[in-house]
């Protein structure tokens, strides 16, 4: 079967659609109060070094998925074990997000429908764009990642013209919100949203131009950071900390405040439509890694054969792993301490040391 390849710019539309996901919607580094938009700056040089790491490994074995090169690097019988646990905790995190969307689209319009109806039509919507093939995929990523910035661009301008700025509720900046977004920037911000690009270690591979891949890479996640940083500290600005940290949908609230002389107002539908959007090219990513590496370990030639059942666990996944917001919330708090660091740091820093020091003492041709 012919290798598909990708282009920079698809690589481009695929990561800030990603990085932006879901983190766009929901509030995040909760620790640092309204000093969150400096949180994710501090956050970013870490995860820039993150992905400078993933794209080093690549570059190492440019032919080979994160489930390959591990077994390569630590040989079949720890590797592929170690490449066994990435399984669940993709499928796990992609469930997280389909759980997501579901509560937004209830909560702002569809409080009579089951979720499951909500969920399946998404999951179906991913099993399907995703059986087309990764360059399909991300040709629609392109297309989408224009609507997503349009949509930004006119969210803002309305939230400006309304006059809701409130700048006093991001200032002062004082010694303890400084370490307060340290604290929350490392693990927290660094881990979700930068650490989960992981999941990219599935399609560098089918970069088109290897040697864009890190430059893109940066490039996009720079990007994405500015814009996390900046969309946060509007929503801070205009609801205040208290507000932000205990609604469950900041950027939603934020957009139903709207009212331009009584005549532009209930723009909450663009917030749903961005949510919609990032969480599913979110989704399709975190399903595509599952799908891929699953694939490689049982030696099934076809990977996209795997996609309707990697769909099935996940939707069910999001009905059965939390039974409301709240245990959502401390579920996911957990997943992000313990578990994310494991999958997202410790194996591929493991996996650098590993094959630095087996390169150096030529064990590594």
């Amino acid at each position: 079967m012919r290798k598909e390849t990708i282009s920079a710019n698809q690589l481009f539309a695929l990561i800030l659609l990603f990085e932006l996901g879901t983190a766009l919607v929901v509030p995040i580094g909760l620790e640092s109060g309204h000093a969150v938009w400096i949180a994710i700056l501090l956050a970013l040089p870490g995860g820039l070094l993150l992905y400078m790491l993933y794209v080093y490994l690549y570059r190492q074995y440019p032919d080979m998925i994160i489930s390959g090169y591990t077994r390569k690097i630590l040989g079949n019988v720890i590797g592929w074990p170690v490449s066994l646990t990435f399984i669940p905790i993709l499928l796990f995190n992609a469930s997280r997000n389909l759980h997501e969307v579901g509560d937004l689209l209830i909560a702002a319009s569809y409080d009579k429908t089951p979720m499951i109806i909500i969920n399946a039509m998404m999951i179906v919507a991913v099993i399907y764009i995703l059986s087309k093939g990764i360059v399909v995929f991300a040709r629609a990523a392109e297309i989408y990642m224009l609507f997503i910035i349009l949509m930004g661009v006119v969210c803002c301008f309305l939230v400006v013209a309304a006059g809701l700025i409130k700048l006093d509720n991001l200032f002062p900046i004082h010694g303890s919100d400084w370490k307060n977004a340290l604290k929350s920037a490392y693990l927290n911000i660094w881990l979700f949203p930068f650490g989960e690009m992981i999941c990219f270690t599935t399609i560098l591979p089918h970069i088109i131009k290897p040697k864009v891949a890190k430059r893109t890479g940066i490039i996009t996640i720079v990007l994405s950071g500015l814009l996390l940083s900046f969309i946060h500290a509007i929503e801070i600005s205009v609801l205040g900390a208290d507000i932000y940290d205990r609604t469950t949908f900041p950027m939603f609230t934020t957009i139903t405040l709207v009212n331009l002389a009584n005549f532009i107002q209930r723009m909450d539908a663009l917030v749903i439509l961005t949510m919609i959007i990032g969480v599913f090219f979110k989704l399709s990513v975190y399903c595509y890694a599952a799908m891929v590496i699953t694939a490689d370990l049982f030696k099934v030639k076809d990977s996209r054969k795997l996609v309707a059942p990697v769909g099935v666990v996940v939707l069910f996944g999001s009905l059965i792993s939390s039974s409301n917001y709240t245990i959502h919330l401390d579920e996911g708090e957990v997943f992000l301490r313990y578990v994310l660091p494991y999958f997202c740091a410790a194996v591929p820093i493991l996996l650098f040391i590993v094959h630095y020091f087996r390169r150096k003492f030529g064990s590594v041709h």
